[in-house]
């Protein structure tokens, strides 16, 4: 009998902790254990398998909000080229024709192009998609228990996710740090970005002391990135988000329904217009399109939705027109005067408010608002993002986020040298890679064939390993949060 659909508001970590939980079976552990690693010897199969139209069997199971495991997932990959763009182009210095807008400085590429340009640089489009989304999931439950005025179990809800947050956050950082940073002692790795240590016991030292201050929340002092692991500020400003999310949850909990959504706005017009929050607004905007939705399934909306529903359809296509516009918005700098100097941004960029040093998280942040709004409003986009492919994606979206920088930053950078991408650095340190097997640089910029090659190794190994670390930590990481929250009840409520 096929399982049923997991979408992301079915996963544990989203959900609380019911009276009647308990935790796995612990008859026959080795039996468990050998079908786990049989799982495991089928390491394409997850990938390959997949076709790209949702059958109707799966279709009927899929929950609601089944696409923002999609469009989790798609933003995932959008991340993981973008990185791999830079990367390789940073051999050639170019890495701003991408960055840049279109025909800035007289440099006319396609990969720079509206809309296209998405598909090459739309790494902080994705990840500014990421809050909007979290926000919405951290969010849905309690704001339903809001609605139908369950206090007592939003207490236990919040309490609950408050509880398991960091540790469903950073302990699989915790893990594939961990294994990176001692790979360079096993094997004798050498990392263009890695700064190693004399010995182990030296590294795990820097390791350690660096982790504690980067996963303090309040920590006011040294570098915002974990020289470990540099993708990982994300998960430091995804774990300052749900403090806001939960906070907000449970300031609003008792507040009519016009008033909690004022006060929502209040705070989205704080965060974005008077202080430099812009991630906590992308967080309480994605808490405010999960309350609209709520008390849209109850037909429950303020009577000011009412008078645009015959207008829907034509504003959310401008809205998509227009996240994809401002979601490729020049980033190579925090100079507003750039982006002042930028094709079809002189106007926009007025628009920017004074308290927003990165202009760039500005457009950000209605970039992704529109996206996340408008996509269960566009069929045909809500199917794309529903196919068996994008929510594959969605569920390992956490493990490819975290172990494609290290494949990166080894065999990536290798893979690279030897087709014709490399600096003085890999000269020095990879000298027997390069050129080993050089490619020419044809094609269209972020298309070249030398760039290219390397992917037929590094797209389908990156997304088995991120597989199994979706298997081995991620999803063990959330369980050992759960099972600790509910050891440490009191018998009570944990019976």
């Amino acid at each position: 009998m096929s399982t049923k659909y997991q979408g992301i508001l079915d996963v544990g970590e989203w959900q609380e902790i019911t009276p009647d939980w308990k935790p796995a079976s612990p008859n026959r552990p080795a039996a468990r254990r050998l079908s786990y690693l049989r799982r495991l010897t089928r390491p394409f199969k997850p990938t390959l398998s997949l076709s790209w139209s949702s059958s109707t069997r799966i279709s009927e199971k899929m929950r609601s909000t089944a696409y923002l495991d999609g469009l989790r997932g798609f933003a995932s990959l959008l991340v993981y080229w973008h990185h791999h763009q830079l990367w390789a182009h940073s051999a050639t210095h170019q890495t701003q024709n991408f960055e840049d807008a279109f025909g800035y400085d007289g440099k006319y590429y396609f990969a720079a192009f509206h809309g296209i340009r998405t598909f090459f640089s739309g790494g902080h489009y994705a990840v500014s998609t990421f809050f909007v989304i979290s926000g919405y999931v951290l969010s849905a439950k309690p704001l339903s228990l809001i609605q139908d005025q369950e206090y007592v179990k939003l207490g236990d809800n919040v309490a609950s996710a408050l509880f398991r947050r960091w540790l469903r956050l950073y302990l699989p950082l915790i893990v594939v740090t961990f294994l990176y940073m001692t790979s360079w002692h096993i094997f004798g790795l050498w990392a263009v970005n890695a700064q190693r240590k004399d010995n182990w016991k030296d590294e795990l030292r820097s390791w350690y002391f660096e982790f504690k201050n980067f996963s303090f929340l309040y920590n006011q002092g040294g570098d915002p990135w974990f020289s470990y692991q540099f993708h990982s500020w994300s998960i430091q400003i995804e774990f300052k988000g749900s403090i806001v999310i939960y906070s907000c949850l449970l300031a609003f909990s008792r507040l009519t329904r016009n008033a909690r959504l004022l006060c929502q706005l209040i705070l989205i017009f704080y965060f974005m217009y008077v202080a430099d929050g812009w991630y906590a607004a992308m967080f309480i905007s994605g808490m405010l399109l999960c309350d609209l939705d709520l008390l849209a399934a109850k037909n429950e909306l303020p009577r000011i939705f009412s008078k645009l529903q015959p207008a829907k359809s034509f504003i959310f296509h401008h809205l998509l027109v227009l996240s994809i516009y401002l979601g490729g918005v020049p980033s190579v700098t925090s100079d507003i005067s750039r982006l002042k100097g930028s094709r079809g941004w002189y106007y926009l960029s007025c628009l920017k408010p004074q308290a927003v040093f990165d202009y760039k998280w500005f457009y950000l942040f209605w970039a992704a608002i529109f996206l996340v709004s408008s996509t269960p409003h566009i069929p045909w986009l809500k199917r794309f993002f529903e196919t068996r492919p994008c929510q594959h994606l969605g569920r390992i979206s956490f493990g490819l986020y975290l172990v494609h920088g290290p494949i990166l930053w080894t065999l990536g950078d290798r893979l690279y040298t030897a087709t014709g991408w490399y600096q003085e650095a890999q000269l020095e340190h990879l000298s027997q890679w390069v050129n080993m097997l050089k490619l020419p640089k044809i094609g269209p910029l972020g298309l070249e064939l030398s760039f290219l090659a390397p992917q037929i190794i590094l797209l389908p190994l990156t997304l088995w390993i991120a597989e199994i670390f979706t298997r081995l930590v991620d999803k063990p990481s959330v369980r050992f949060a759960q099972r600790l929250y509910r050891r440490l009840l009191p018998g009570p409520i944990r019976t």
